[in-house]
C-alpha cells in the first residue's frame, strides 16, 4: 500500500539509524537529511529503498515497538518487554476501554492505544501536566490521540469522568492500593487490573489489597530478557541482560453477586 499524506513513516539507513518523516507531497524537511521531494513517496511501498543525497534508505511504517523506542522521553517509561506482558495478561484488544494511571512519557499509553484502536478508548489519569502533554505529543504523531483522553489529578481521590466502565485498569504509581477505593467502581465485573511497582514491599501491599477485596487470580511477576549474539559459526547469549525494571501484579475483578 502506497504511503499517504500526513502518514508518519521512518527511513532506515544501512546502520539501522532511523529518520522520521511525516509524508507530504511537497518539499519535506527531514532532520539530519535536509529537504527532500515528498512526491517521491507516492510511488513507494513499505520495504522499498529510496536514495537521498547518494545514500540508500529503506522506508517503513512504524509498529508499536518502533513508536515506543522513539518516544520523546521525560519521565520514566514502561518499556516494551513489560508493556507486551501487560497487554497479554490484561487481554487488551480492539474496542476495549482502559483507565490508565500514570502517563509517564506515553510508553504504555502508546501500546494500549495501538491495541484498542480504532474502536476503543484509553483515559489516562496523570498527576503532572507536563507528563500528560509530553505523552500527548508522542501519541499524536500517528493519530492515536483520537482514541485518548486524559485528566490531571491524584488517582487516589480525583473524579474519574468517563461514561463507561473499563475493561482494564492499569496503575503505574507508588501506592496503587490507595487508589482502589476510588478506581475499582469504574472497572466492570470480570475486568482486569495491572499494577506496575518497582519494589517488593509495594508488590506485597497491592497483592494483599487485591486479595482482601476478593479479586480473582491475583499474581505477581517480573520479566528478564536477554538477547543472543549471532555470528557465523558461533551463537551465545549476550553478556547484557534486560533485567529487573518493576514487578507486575495482575488480578481480575469478581462481581460479588451470588446466583
Amino acid at each position: 500500500m502506497a504511503f499517504l499524506e500526513n502518514e508518519t513513516i521512518y527511513l532506515e539507513d544501512s546502520n539501522g539509524k532511523r529518520s522520521w518523516v511525516k509524508v507530504a507531497y511537497g518539499m519535506i524537511k527531514v532532520p539530519s537529511l535536509g529537504a527532500i521531494d515528498g512526491s517521491r513517496f507516492k510511488d513507494l511501498e513499505e520495504g522499498d529503498i529510496i536514495t537521498i543525497v547518494g545514500r540508500e534508505y529503506t522506508v517503513f511504517r512504524p509498529g508499536v515497538l518502533e513508536l515506543m523506542e522513539s518516544l520523546d522521553r521525560g519521565a520514566q517509561v514502561i518499556i516494551p518487554k513489560d508493556a507486551a506482558t501487560i497487554l497479554l495478561h490484561c487481554d487488551v484488544k480492539c474496542g476495549d476501554k482502559v483507565i490508565e494511571v500514570g502517563a509517564g512519557s506515553g510508553g504504555l499509553t502508546t501500546a494500549l492505544l495501538h491495541a484498542v484502536a480504532p474502536e476503543g478508548h484509553v483515559h489516562t489519569l496523570e498527576l503532572k501536566l507536563e507528563n500528560a502533554q509530553r505523552a500527548q505529543r508522542n501519541v499524536a504523531r500517528v493519530g492515536l490521540d483520537r482514541h485518548w483522553s486524559f485528566a490531571i489529578g491524584d488517582a487516589r481521590e480525583m473524579p474519574v469522568e468517563v461514561e463507561w466502565q473499563a475493561d482494564v485498569l492499569t496503575m503505574d504509581m507508588p501506592d496503587p492500593w490507595l487508589a482502589l477505593d476510588n478506581l475499582e467502581k469504574h472497572l466492570r465485573p470480570g475486568g482486569r487490573v495491572c499494577a506496575y511497582v518497582p519494589n517488593m514491599n509495594q508488590a506485597e501491599a497491592i497483592v494483599t489489597a487485591l486479595r482482601e477485596r476478593g479479586y480473582s487470580n491475583v499474581r505477581a511477576m517480573e520479566n528478564m530478557q536477554r538477547a543472543l549474539e549471532v555470528h557465523p559459526g558461533g551463537v551465545r547469549p549476550s553478556f547484557d541482560m534486560l533485567g529487573h525494571t518493576a514487578y507486575l501484579v495482575f488480578a481480575r475483578k469478581r462481581s460479588g453477586n451470588k446466583v
